[in-house]
């Protein structure tokens, strides 16, 4: 059983930058698609990026080329670096370790573990 635990949120500037933490224990992260999803107040949860246990990338179009999904499978800590934050990203990020095919990736009812959450607060 994989225990997720997300670390880094806080609040930052509009324009700014944090760095996510996801750190694993209970199991290793590497045979598992990795993402990162976001809740805004109000809203559905949503997908933000994901490395694939193959090693690929995947973003939602609206963080492309802001945000950056990393993993160290030495640490068994998964990572989102992300740069420029906007008002509107504001949320709770969770870390969530994914078990089904690639084209399942993203969607929340195929999460096989999630993380408890960390809060993110962009200041406009």
């Amino acid at each position: 059983h994989v225990q997720l635990v997300e670390s880094g949120g806080g609040l930052v500037q509009a324009g700014g930058s944090l760095i996510l933490s996801c750190i694993a224990s209970g199991g290793y992260i590497e045979p598992y698609h990795m993402t990162w999803f976001r809740q805004a107040p109000g809203k559905e949860r949503e997908f933000v990026a994901a490395h694939t246990s193959l090693g690929g990338y995947i973003y939602a179009n609206s963080v492309l080329n802001r945000f950056h999904i990393s993993r160290d499978i030495v640490k068994n800590t998964v990572y989102l670096q992300m740069n420029i934050l906007k008002p509107e990203e504001t949320g709770v990020y969770y870390c969530a370790a994914e078990v089904g095919p690639v084209r399942s990736i993203g969607d929340p009812g195929t999460v096989g573990y999630w993380g408890q959450g960390t809060q993110v607060t962009v200041s406009s």
